[in-house]
């Protein structure tokens, strides 16, 4: 007699490799699944699950998520969970949380904690450090890092906009080796951010190359994502050509009207580097708005020595006029008054206007925007967060519909009692595309959408026991209501969690039982295994 854990029963199986649902039944034993068919005759479990009128999928895997910086403050990952989200994998867009600088720790920006945490506090130095911090909070869902180059960078040399020096590069790779070594999956860069955009093409291959030789990943949020979206798609892949690393194009989107269809020509690069024998694949999260830091729209030299050097500049007339000036010149390009939306700050003047745009703000104290920006900027210490809504919602479905692109949030990890005005992703990215796209407009498969959230980002970081339901594989597992299953979260009410997931397994145990939350937290933080031998 066979005995089990947990037994799903009657559900329709969407596996995660692209097949069409099946009726089946999935049991479950020691934390991996031991059978995808019909139960074996006198199987007995001591919890077995209806699952009749449901699909049952992998649990989502999230390659693209911030949570790194407040999971320690919402380990319960409800937002996650109620999207059938049971892995996130952070350190995205250059920065990680590790490696810290004991003399340096000072220079690291804090706003990712400080939108969505209540302690931007980072009393660790290494990877191995942060984990232990996380699996000592308890979270519901997995966590699998990468570390990121900006981070990487302020250790070796802080936050100046210059070249490193040979020591400098020297220690750089000394500290992606070691992270490496302890186990994350992927370097990432954010080419965008300062000091991330600090770096020119030669720094990022020979980094690239010693993650190719640890068998890592290579994720980058890329130079330039408006006007010079082809250039940096460009770059990204001399970048993998030069290096041979495995590279993944972050969140693939073009901003401003004049660049929207670029996606396109983007795909096609994509696709010719593959036939070339890249290994290139994208991502994508299903809104038309992004939400980034408010400084990423400032030239790089104004971000020079980081943010006490900026809120400097802004205290000097000219150069704060010269910064204004750089601004006031991408505007109706990159730089949508009318869309960018205060979404989180630090206090300040400006408090009262989270959830309005720079365009309302200006137009009530009869200002241009560009100098309201800075004001915004000036008044929260340079700590401002926006919710930006630039991009195009064709250009969304021609990225989704990509056989290569996989589904991702761009999110934090957040409860509904963090405040702010947010972007939705936070809370419903992977009901998103079950939703609107799948059901209802048809530009996915379900079995594609599912593939997009499970499999897809499982082959991209290298989990080789999560991502399918298969005999052997990690029971992470999620079931929902296709006819129910939504995002309610909005730009004008985005605290809101995702409805129809109704069971949720992490590692074997179940944490969500008819949509209520049990008191187990089996989440682990995955760590990446070495290759079996020296890549040259």
């Amino acid at each position: 007699m066979l005995k089990l854990d947990v037994l799903a029963v009657g559900g329709t199986v969407v596996d995660g490799t692209g097949a069409p649902g099946r009726r089946a039944d999935v049991g479950v034993r020691g934390g991996r699944i031991v059978f995808v068919g019909d139960a074996p005759s006198g199987a007995t479990a001591r919890e077995v699950i209806d699952c009749a009128g449901q699909v049952v999928t992998p649990g989502f895997i999230d390659l693209h998520s911030h949570a790194d910086f407040t999971i320690r403050d919402a380990p319960a990952a409800e937002s996650c969970i109620r999207q059938g989200v049971t892995t996130i994998v952070t350190g995205n867009c250059g920065t990680s949380p590790f490696p810290i600088n004991p003399a340096r720790r000072h220079e690291h920006d804090t706003t990712l904690a400080r939108g969505g945490s209540s302690s931007a506090e980072m009393p660790w130095e290494d990877f191995d450090g942060f984990a232990r911090e996380v699996e000592a909070a308890a979270p519901r869902v997995n966590l699998a890092a990468l570390v990121g180059h900006a981070t990487l960078r302020i250790a070796a040399l802080g936050t100046e906009l210059r070249p490193p020096t040979s020591e400098e590069t020297a220690t750089m790779h000394a500290l992606l080796a070691e992270a490496a070594e302890q186990g994350v999956f992927g370097l990432s860069t954010g080419l965008i951010y300062a000091p991330g955009s600090f770096a020119d093409t030669d720094e990022i291959v020979l980094l690239a190359t010693e993650a190719r030789r640890a068998g890592l990943l290579y994720s980058t949020h890329m130079r330039d994502e408006g006007d010079h979206l082809i250039e940096a798609v460009v770059e990204a892949l001399e970048t993998a050509r030069r290096s041979g690393v495995r590279l993944q194009i972050s969140h693939l989107k073009a901003m401003g009207p004049a660049n929207h269809g670029k996606v396109h020509e983007a795909l096609t690069l994509i696709d010719s580097a593959v036939a070339e024998g890249l290994d290139v694949a994208c991502d994508v999260y299903p809104y038309a708005a992004s939400s980034t830091r408010l400084t990423s729209r400032l030239p790089d030299w104004a971000l020079d020595g980081g943010m006490e050097a900026l809120l400097a500049r802004l205290e000097d007339r000219e150069t704060r006029e010269a910064i204004a000036a750089e601004l006031r010149a991408k505007i109706g390009r990159t730089f949508l008054p009318e869309g960018t939306v205060l979404a989180a700050m630090v206090p300040g003047r400006y408090s009262e206007w989270v959830g309005s745009s720079i365009r309302e703000i200006a137009t009530a104290e009869g200002r241009h925007p560009a100098e309201v920006s800075l004001d915004v900027l000036r008044g929260h210490g340079g700590e401002v967060w926006i919710v930006n809504h630039a991009m195009s919602e064709a250009d969304v479905e021609t990225v989704l519909r990509h056989r290569n692109s996989a589904v991702v949030s761009d999110g934090w990890e957040l409860d509904l009692t963090g405040g702010g005005h947010p972007h939705p992703r936070h809370f419903g990215a992977f009901a998103r595309v079950l939703a609107r796209y799948a059901r209802d407009r048809g530009v996915l498969t379900l079995s594609q959408a599912v593939r997009k959230m499970s499999a897809l980002p499982a082959a991209r970081l290298g989990l080789t026991d999560r991502g399918t339901l298969a005999e052997g594989m990690v029971a992470d597992i999620t079931v929902f209501d296709p006819a129910t299953i939504t995002d309610t979260a909005t730009y004008e009410a985005p605290l809101s969690y995702a409805r129809g997931v109704r069971h949720v397994l992490v590692n074997g145990s179940p944490v969500l039982r008819d949509g209520v939350f049990s008191v187990n937290r089996p989440g682990k933080v995955l760590r990446k295994k070495p290759p079996a031998a020296h890549v040259p």
